[in-house]
């Protein structure tokens, strides 16, 4: 198996640990992260050299672009690792529009599998690249905020965040 080079970014919404391999971007980990599980021991720090490095750098970059207001979507080689059903979910995440929201029932409907909303939901909730794979724009039926791997607070703030180009950068 391909080492993982891990890199950690400070952020707004507090330090995010970001880990790819050749392939692409496989996670983005809040401190609080709940489904994922710790880096792997062939795991090596960001050298920035080979595929790795260079997704690595993309990441940091469009991250800051998009805290600073200057990107609405991501163009970086994603490699998650989930089942079918999940990956089919994760990619319907990122045709959810920038500054919009999107119940876990469109979603399923979007899928193709129209009863399928808590599967939908459980998906989402394992997003393994969370903000770059915009999980935080799904909520409940009636708009409500429903949970986030990385707690409401900050699905709040990024939600606030795309909708108020004046939020502050804190």
């Amino acid at each position: 198996m391909a080492s993982t080079k891990v890199a950690r970014f400070p952020s707004p919404v507090g330090e995010l640990l970001l880990l790819a391999t050749e392939a692409g971007l496989v996670s983005v980990r809040f401190d609080t992260s709940r489904h994922a599980p710790p880096p792997a021991e062939d795991c090596e720090p960001d050298d920035g050299r080979g595929r790795a490095g260079e997704t690595l750098a993309r990441v940091r970059r469009q991250l800051e672009e998009y805290f600073a207001h200057r990107r609405t979507a991501f163009d970086l080689p994603l490699a998650p690792r989930g089942t079918p059903f999940q990956e089919r979910v994760w990619s319907a995440l990122r045709a959810i529009p920038y500054g919009t929201t999107s119940s876990y029932a469109d979603l399923a409907r979007r899928i193709g599998a129209p009863d399928a909303a808590r599967a939908v939901g459980a998906a989402n909730g394992k997003n393994p690249i969370p903000i770059i794979v915009p999980c935080h724009r799904v909520v409940g039926a009636h708009g409500e905020l429903t949970g986030f791997g990385g707690g409401l607070e900050r699905k709040r703030w990024l939600l606030a965040h795309e909708v108020s180009p004046e939020l502050p950068l804190a």
